[in-house]
């Protein structure tokens, strides 16, 4: 099957994955309209994975991704995959990593980001170690900081109002102060690296 989504329930409400031509293309907050097939087998390991993450015996993704961005946003997002689970990094950092001097224009890219959870951009905070816009809203970024610092502590559920249709998209930036922690997991398979989504044929 060339496309399909399935819907599936967390911790964090709802998440709609996308599935193309072998790989996943996106996860959203909440339940998004689609018009692909409602499929869950293309999305099983997806959901297993995932699945396991909320449950905290999983500190990384081995899953196929296909995001469609630019050829910039994908080295941002490529760069993310690389930040380590239960730590974070800040935009300024993030850009030198990839070298570039431009935290704003990472910051844009972080925010675009198709994946996010799997594509860790929730673990981007500001210089002072704190939080700022993120799609699924600032009490979901913090849930998912405060899950990967104590995987083994089941965090009450963040608030679902307010939350958006979609994913990948930075909310208006808002600032919460906090101190970032570290958590420790034993870490999971290596992170594959980004792949362009291929053409149906």
């Amino acid at each position: 099957m060339a496309r399909c989504h399935f819907v599936m329930p967390s911790p964090i409400g709802a998440l709609t994955l996308r599935w193309e031509n072998d790989a996943l293309t996106a996860v959203l907050f909440g339940v998004v309209p689609d018009d692909s097939p409602h499929d869950d087998a293309p999305l099983l390991e997806a959901r297993r994975q995932l699945d396991a993450y909320f449950a905290g015996t999983r500190a990384r993704f081995d899953l196929p991704l296909a995001p469609r961005g630019t050829p910039f946003q994908l080295r941002v997002w490529r760069a993310l995959r690389a930040i380590p689970y239960g730590e974070t990094t800040s935009y300024g950092a993030l850009a030198r990593k990839i070298g570039d001097t431009g935290p704003r224009a990472v910051g844009a890219a972080n925010g675009r980001n198709p994946i996010p959870v799997i594509v860790p951009c929730h673990r981007v905070i500001g210089a002072d170690g704190s939080l700022t816009g993120f799609g699924g809203g600032l009490p979901t970024k913090r849930w998912l900081l405060d899950h990967e610092a104590h995987p083994s502590k089941q965090s009450p559920a963040p608030p679902l109002r307010g939350l958006r249709g979609s994913g990948g998209v930075e909310a208006r930036a808002q600032r919460v102060r906090r101190n970032p922690r570290r958590g420790e997991l034993e870490r999971g398979s290596a992170p594959l690296g980004l792949r362009a989504p291929r053409r149906p044929a």
